[in-house]
């Protein structure tokens, strides 16, 4: 290990009142970037929910096969984040960000080309495949570069931005598909992610605490000593479960609300997920609270509520029903928020390589997290689903209270 570092000097605070404004403005330039990093990411990752119902009549598929649209690029980055977080921890935090940024913008706008469901699948997982170069990393920026102090509050200005982040697509992508069609959905969503990129460039400072892991054998021997972390490995299991549930709960939704009685088309499904935007006030607040009473009992309190929330969306009410996705979104996005700070305080060192693993696993289980609820679908509904979901919470509960210490 080198004592290298791939940064330019930090901003000093000294004593005087210019000294202060320029360590204040640089706090807000590296919260505005992060915020924008975590939006122009979430935009793409789940924008096909709110259109599967139409894909499902478009290409004559079934409620299994159109979800692949949303599992592929999960699966992408679940297989992709361990290799990204060894390359991070070799080459820097920024670049490989800006890097990342640049190639995710490429496929997206590619999708709008699809011929038919198979090549529409095929780039929705290139897509997935550049999503951790920024997902893993800005974990790792984070948890470097934050003072200890504000590292719950620095995370959740940056799940803000995936909360923003994972709105926006959906909802832009349910106003495309109502009044134009599908593609111009991914066009748009493409450019704004360039901006996206841009944003970052300029914004975000380069690493002044990150030190280079100069060869394989270190980089191998750092995964091997987090595969031993009885901490991480709970955390990694933890993270699992959030996604698992967030991605089968905000997908199969879609098909409950397009059937009868409700039989909402793709711009009402869009404004659906407004829901999201909660998460947007309710995620500083989880930072704050997590710098306050630890991620533990933060973790207990998110679970809680997101149980509540499923139970609410089994009654045939629509207000009843978005006032329980708002409650399970909450608590989905403060769980992310514990469970992703928790990741840097448990590794120690070598914090790419763990947050690719947390990565790896997170985004492992959304795609299962899109497909094994649908054989629930098939043979009880939204009822089966829900019943997965609860079951599922109870595992992040037991995992918790048992390996995580505050």
């Amino acid at each position: 290990m080198s004592g290298s570092r791939d940064a330019k000097p930090p901003v000093l605070e000294t004593s005087g009142g210019g000294g202060r404004k320029s360590s204040i403005g640089n706090r807000v330039g590296v919260l505005l970037a992060l915020f924008v990093t975590g939006y122009a990411t979430f935009i793409n990752l789940y924008v096909t929910q709110p259109l599967l119902p139409q894909f499902r009549d478009i290409f004559h598929a079934s409620e299994l096969m159109v979800s692949l649209t949303v599992s592929a690029p999960v699966l992408a980055v679940a297989l992709a984040a361990p290799l990204v977080g060894l390359l991070a921890d070799a080459l820097g935090r920024k670049r490989v960000i800006i890097v990342a940024m640049l190639g995710l913008s490429l496929p997206t706008i590619l999708a709008a080309t699809a011929a038919n469901l198979d090549q529409l699948i095929v780039w929705r997982f290139l897509q997935g495949l550049f999503i951790p170069g920024i997902i893993a990393v800005a974990m790792a920026y984070i948890s470097e570069e934050s003072p200890r102090q504000a590292v719950g509050s620095t995370m959740a200005t940056y799940v803000t931005g995936t909360v923003v982040g994972g709105f926006s697509g959906r909802f832009i992508a349910g106003l495309c598909a109502t009044h134009y069609n599908w593609r111009v959905a991914f066009v748009c969503i493409g450019v704004i992610s360039l901006a996206g990129c841009l944003t970052t460039l300029w914004f975000l400072p380069r690493s002044t605490k990150f030190i280079r892991q100069t060869s394989a054998t270190a980089s191998l021997a750092s995964l091997h000593m987090h595969l031993k972390n009885p901490h991480l490995l709970a955390t990694y299991a933890i993270g699992f479960n959030v996604l698992f549930c967030q991605v089968g709960s905000f997908t199969y939704i879609n098909f409950y609300l397009a059937d009868k009685p409700f039989s909402l088309g793709p711009a009402a499904l869009g404004t659906i997920f407004t829901v999201y935007l909660i998460g947007a006030v309710i995620t500083p607040a989880a930072g704050m609270l997590l710098d306050r009473i630890g991620y533990r009992r933060t973790l207990n309190i998110a679970v809680g509520i997101i149980i509540a929330g499923m139970v609410l969306t089994l009654i045939r009410s629509l207000p009843v029903i978005i006032l329980g996705l708002t409650l399970a979104s909450t608590g989905v996005f403060a769980c992310q928020a514990a469970a992703s700070s928790y990741v840097g305080k448990a590794a120690g060192k070598a914090r790419s390589s763990a947050a690719g693993l947390y990565v790896a696993l997170y985004y492992l289980g959304g795609s299962f997290g899109s497909i094994i609820p649908g054989f629930f679908w098939e043979k009880g509904g939204w009822f089966g689903c829900v019943a997965l979901i609860l079951c599922m919470q109870g595992i992040i509960l037991f995992l918790s209270n048992i390996l995580w210490k505050d």
